[in-house]
């Protein structure tokens, strides 16, 4: 039976991957064969020498002392794209979001404390209202750089 220790939450989506017949899977194991982990930061801790192989579930493996993995005969990978349609639908809600600018609204709204009144409240955000419009995306090209 293979150990894998996990950091952060992994979904359940990729553990149930590891067939319960051969791995258990927990974030508490002290000698473990492999490790599974998203963000946290390995470069100050120490890796048993059980391990075998380390994954960053999502892109990039910045947060694992490659060096001393490769040094320690550790394999080390990533699984880029795995998270690709929830970034794709992150940059498509941060692209209406500030085409909208729907977040000076709701930062303007909270900040109306001081009216009890529906009708007075009421009148205030129509008069407001057109502060927040932003501009329709119809026929507009938008775009991210970097």
């Amino acid at each position: 039976m293979k150990q894998i220790k996990t950091y952060n939450a992994i979904a359940n989506k990729g553990l149930d991957k590891f067939s319960r017949d051969n791995y258990e899977v927990s974030s508490e194991f002290s000698a473990p064969d492999a490790i599974l982990l998203r963000s946290q930061k390995l470069h100050d801790e120490p890796i048993a020498s059980s391990v075998k192989a380390i994954a960053r579930c999502g892109a990039g493996v910045n947060n694992i002392p490659i060096q001393a993995c490769t040094e320690n005969g550790i394999v080390v990978f990533n699984t880029p794209g795995a998270n690709a349609n929830a970034v794709k639908e992150l940059v498509l809600t941060g692209l209406l979001l500030s085409a909208r600018d729907v977040c000076g609204g709701m930062q303007y709204s909270q900040s109306l404390t001081e009216l009890s009144d529906a009708t007075a409240m009421d009148k205030l955000l129509e008069k407001e209202k057109k502060r927040f419009s932003g501009s329709e995306i119809k026929g507009k090209t938008l775009g991210v750089i970097g």
